[in-house]
């Protein structure tokens, strides 16, 4: 299919892409790597009335990492992170999870801030920003603000980036020492959305696990957190029969639906099969490239 007719324009500066949004307001669409929107048009499910194509914005670009605190421009490609050293020491939950993004041909395109705009429900990077509690930083015409992960995923496709304002970094805490980060997901097809997966992020101490986020993608209208899981595994010993409680947990936790790909049933038992997977290796960890 074709894409339905709109205007085109690439702005050269933050402040000249802010302008024309400020302008055209809720008919204009941004363009960043291109993987999420360009389909979406192609099938005419967006029909935008602009599209301010903001790829030459060369200042959104790049990682950084100083005094505990890794900022990562929106426009970083999916590929940079992958051989970036200091995601993989600092933010390993995102060198993992980006091995799961489509294909080599989208990852060399596709960008960070991107995903996390389009906010598509069944996305890997969504659901880690909110398992590492990222923090989303939001340009305007009136200034700078920053929205919590927790507080900018609202629903399918919906965040909370007004019409007039870019996602122009995400900064994330170094992770810690007696900190580890697991990932998880279950797709047809090495490449495929995935069916249900899991981010997670958790404080260890020997056998035991504190501060733990277990969030989960492909599962609901947004990142779900499984807080009674969480609450569970928090502060005990991580026996068999821990881990089988918080399984048991995610009934309340989890509302899958159901579509031509699995019921929901199957959902929520994949959603188990995958809470045991990534506590065993937040116990665990297996080094980031092991398995291909």
């Amino acid at each position: 299919m074709k894409p339905p007719s709109f205007d085109y324009v690439r702005p050269r500066s933050l402040s000249e892409a802010l302008g024309i949004l400020a302008a055209r307001g809720d008919g204009a669409r941004l363009l960043a790597g291109g993987q999420s929107l360009m389909p979406a048009l192609n099938m005419r499910l967006l029909s935008p009335e602009l599209v301010v194509d903001i790829g030459g914005l060369d200042d959104l670009r790049g990682i950084v990492e100083r005094d505990g605190l890794v900022r990562i421009g929106a426009l970083t490609r999916h590929v940079d992170l992958q051989r970036s050293a200091i995601v993989v020491r600092h933010v390993p939950l995102l060198a993992v999870a980006i091995d799961h993004v489509a294909h080599p041909a989208i990852r060399n395109r596709g960008t960070i801030g991107g995903s996390i705009a389009f906010a598509d429900p069944a996305a890997e990077l969504p659901a880690c920003a909110v398992a590492l509690q990222a923090r989303m930083i939001v340009a305007g015409m009136a200034g700078t603000r920053i929205v919590p992960a927790d507080e900018f995923f609202l629903g399918i496709y919906e965040t909370a980036l007004g019409p007039d304002e870019i996602l122009v970094a995400l900064e994330f805490d170094a992770v810690g020492p007696d900190q580890r980060s697991a990932f998880a997901e279950l797709a047809r097809r090495r490449g495929d959305y995935a069916l249900v997966g899991l981010a997670a992020h958790a404080r260890v101490d020997a056998d035991r696990l504190d501060e733990v986020r277990l969030v989960y993608f492909s599962i609901g209208p947004t990142p779900v957190r499984a807080r009674t899981a969480e609450a569970l595994l928090t502060g005990r010993p991580l026996t068999r029969d821990t881990v089988t409680a918080a399984q048991a947990a995610l009934a309340a936790d989890l509302d899958p639906p159901a579509d031509t790909q699995a019921s929901s049933a199957a959902r929520r038992q994949m959603a188990r099969v995958l809470l045991a997977r990534v506590v065993m290796e937040l116990l665990d960890p297996v080094p980031i490239g092991a398995g291909g």
